[in-house]
């Protein structure tokens, strides 16, 4: 059962040297700025707690992992500083995830949307059920996935990227994201996919932190600009969700 709090949870939980970060929302797991920033701040907590060397991302319950950002809080946004700030709260996430020492493993065990795929891209390495399609749908309401297309982009390639964004009413499912390169590892239900992501954390647990630490640096180089690369494209949303489609798309989907 998930959580009814209306500014979200999140939890963390150390068993040896694995940290599992598991949020929630009522709304599908989707996410309003406070529950961004406490997850911000998870992520540089945990990066320098020599006491873990992998990290797990997980989502409340057994049906969608993300459905992106709060509708309520985008209808909220008056002003052009309060666009860039919400977005920021992304940004903030993705750059600290990419930042961050420990390695950090994905487990999506069903749809998200928009942000959350940002989330799955974000990660190192992401475990998936059959039930985890994705879609970028930011232009049916009259904004762009800027903010977390360095992300996806990195993952799989400009060409992917395009197909995904301009079909933002389609669904690409679970085994499409992994051809593209999203998704490391897809299986039948939610109890194949923990069994193995159990395992396979155990193992990466056992392995030289130091050693976990500069492969990351590797993997992630070329990303030294994103901080402020992210920090343009959520100005650039900000002033997109002032428009009046946005407000009238926003506005039909609250009703």
């Amino acid at each position: 059962m998930g959580t009814t709090r209306e500014n979200g949870s999140l939890y963390t939980k150390i068993d040896n040297k694995v940290a599992t970060i598991e949020f929630g929302h009522p709304a599908s797991n989707s996410f309003v700025a406070e529950l961004l920033d406490r997850l911000t701040a998870e992520f540089n907590k945990l990066s320098d707690n020599d006491a873990i060397s992998v990290i797990v991302l997980r989502s409340e319950g057994d049906r969608a992992f993300c459905a992106g950002a709060s509708f309520d809080e985008l209808m909220e946004v008056s002003n052009l500083e309060e666009g860039k700030v919400f977005f920021s709260g992304f940004a903030n996430v993705i750059n600290a995830m990419r930042q961050c020492k420990k390695v950090i493993v994905g487990r999506v065990q069903g749809k998200t949307v928009g942000g959350g795929v940002g989330l799955a891209a974000a990660c190192d390495y992401v475990y998936a059920t059959e039930a985890a399609s994705i879609r970028l749908s930011e232009l049916t309401i009259g904004i762009a996935p800027l903010v977390i297309a360095p992300a996806v982009e990195r993952k799989v390639g400009t060409a992917s990227i395009s197909e995904l964004s301009l079909a933002p009413t389609d669904w690409k499912n679970a085994y499409w994201a992994q051809e593209k390169g999203l998704f490391s590892r897809v299986f039948d239900d939610i109890k194949e996919l923990d069994k193995a992501l159990d395992f396979h954390v155990e193992q990466l647990s056992a392995y030289n932190q130091e050693a976990l630490e500069d492969w990351k640096k590797v993997l992630w180089q070329g990303t030294d600009h994103w901080s402020s690369l992210l920090s343009e494209r959520a100005a650039i949303t900000g002033k997109l969700v002032l428009s009046e489609f946005t407000r009238n798309a926003l506005s039909k989907f609250k009703k």
